[in-house]
């Protein structure tokens, strides 16, 4: 008689054919192979094409969470190259994700900061969180919400 926790053989064969299945594999497509909990700032093609974010991303790097960087490496190396050296300067680990699921598209993903273990930050949108640029490639303060001078959070 089978024991109660052993897996059946058919989940076995499954596994074997198809691979282990993935947890959320749409929410880790967007986000450049990790979960969103775990992000804590993004940058996408069209703002990254756009504006340059450096300061912005360099200011990020500097939190405790900020632990490893997601680059999509579908997206022209010579647009990535400011971040992957201001990465490379702040000694923080990144990868380079290829996959053909990662596209180029306007709104998809092309730099993901996030940490180890789930961090629940919002917002992730670089734009949302460091405002726009000016053209000396400095960003404009942003203004307290209403809970975070409450909660004293920046």
């Amino acid at each position: 008689m089978p024991d109660k926790n052993s897996v059946p053989t058919d989940q076995h064969l499954q596994n074997a054919i198809y691979g282990t299945p993935k947890i959320n594999p749409d929410e880790q497509r967007k986000y450049l192979g990790t979960f969103r909990e775990r992000v804590g700032l993004t940058i996408n093609v069209d703002q990254l094409q756009q504006a340059d974010w450096t300061k912005a991303f360099e200011q990020e790097l500097t939190k405790s969470q900020s632990e490893i960087i997601f680059f999509n490496g579908n997206i022209d190396q010579s647009q990535l190259k400011p971040y992957i050296l201001a990465a490379t300067n702040a000694g923080i680990n990144f990868t380079i994700k290829t996959n053909p699921d990662y596209h180029v598209d306007g709104q998809n993903l092309a730099v993901v900061v996030a940490a180890k273990k789930a961090i629940h930050v919002n917002p992730i949108d670089v734009a949302k969180k460091y405002g726009t640029p000016t053209s000396d490639g400095t960003t404009p303060p942003q203004k307290k919400s209403f809970w975070q001078k409450i909660f004293n959070k920046n």
